[in-house]
């Protein structure tokens, strides 16, 4: 199913992203952890796409396992950083032998290590120009990246809205945000977007933090900024993982809530492929939001047990 065939029934949708795992107890963790949070009935979940090729056979196995054998709708992470038309034409035919309807095009960020194709003379340097090519040949539903902050390699924010709205005419059908912390910025940013004419729905991304270091180094690496009052609040835990897991959380259900009571459409979680967090968060969105409730009362639902042959 498409995403967009999603949003036509859901008014707001919740979905969650996982990262492929790269060894064997990685991805017994994964597993774990992902059962888990499959329970919740999820609108979609997306799953990323390893940078310089270390998962990107991995990511087209979870996403033909969340779809083909778990049977939920799933959008697979792809970027066209140093690929081939040729590659990319032929991942999007491996994509859609798995019958995947729903795909999240990306640029991509520059490897970390080895040559950084600029211009790419056998490919694509921009996100728009990969949406447009898929568009055109494939026609999957088609997510974009959205920056509250702007994106970091941008100027001014002005020129990343720019950026987008090329993404969007190209034909992304919905887009979802990097990760943001102070709500101000979504909305500043949502009203910024529709002066420019882009009307498609722009999900807010939200990450429940549960490690000091690592989110420190995320907003480094992203622009998003960390408020002070929850900068204060960790830092006096920043070595006790299980007080900043409970601020972290607090601080995600105020965020949240507030998004949905404005009216929001939805929200994606970066679960980092960890459960609890998600699901304490869930479960207490829950209580709150009918929209929420209903999707997971009926994860609760019992199943019908499979008859044995």
């Amino acid at each position: 199913m498409k995403i967009t065939d999603i949003f036509k029934k859901q008014e707001r949708t919740f979905s969650f992203e996982f990262f492929p795992p790269n060894d064997y107890l990685t991805a017994v963790k994964f597993g774990i952890n992902a059962g888990q949070l499959m329970k919740l009935s999820p609108s979609f979940v997306s799953i990323t796409y390893g940078a310089g090729g270390l998962t990107q056979t991995n990511t087209f196995d979870l996403v033909d396992l969340f779809h083909n054998d778990l049977g939920f709708t799933c959008m697979a992470h792809y970027t066209c950083v140093n690929a081939t038309k040729e590659k990319i034409a032929y991942d999007m035919r491996t994509l859609k032998d798995m019958g995947i309807d729903n795909v999240m095009l990306l640029r991509g960020d520059k490897p970390k290590n080895g040559p950084f194709l600029y211009p790419n003379p056998d490919g694509f340097d921009y996100g728009s120009d990969l949406i447009k090519f898929v568009k055109d040949q494939y026609g999957f539903c088609i997510g974009g990246g959205a920056y509250p902050e702007k994106h970091v390699e941008a100027s001014s924010l002005e020129e990343d809205i720019e950026n987008l709205k090329r993404k969007v005419d190209a034909g992304a059908d919905f887009l979802i945000t990097q990760m943001f912390f102070h709500n101000k910025y979504y909305w500043d940013f949502i009203n910024k977007v529709e002066q420019k004419g882009i009307k498609c729905r722009i999900i807010p991304g939200i990450i429940p933090i549960t490690n000091f270091k690592q989110i420190k180094k995320f907003s480094e690496l992203t622009g998003a900024t960390i408020p002070d009052r929850l900068m204060k609040k960790m830092e006096p835990h920043k070595e006790n993982s299980k007080e900043i897991n409970k601020i972290g959380i607090d601080f995600a259900l105020e965020q949240v809530s507030d998004l949905l009571e404005n009216n929001a459409p939805g929200v994606h979680f970066y679960t980092l492929n960890r459960c609890r967090a998600a699901i304490t968060l869930y479960e207490s969105l829950s209580q709150d939001f009918k929209d929420v409730k209903m999707l997971f009362e009926k994860s609760l639902k019992p199943q019908m047990p499979t008859p044995k042959m």
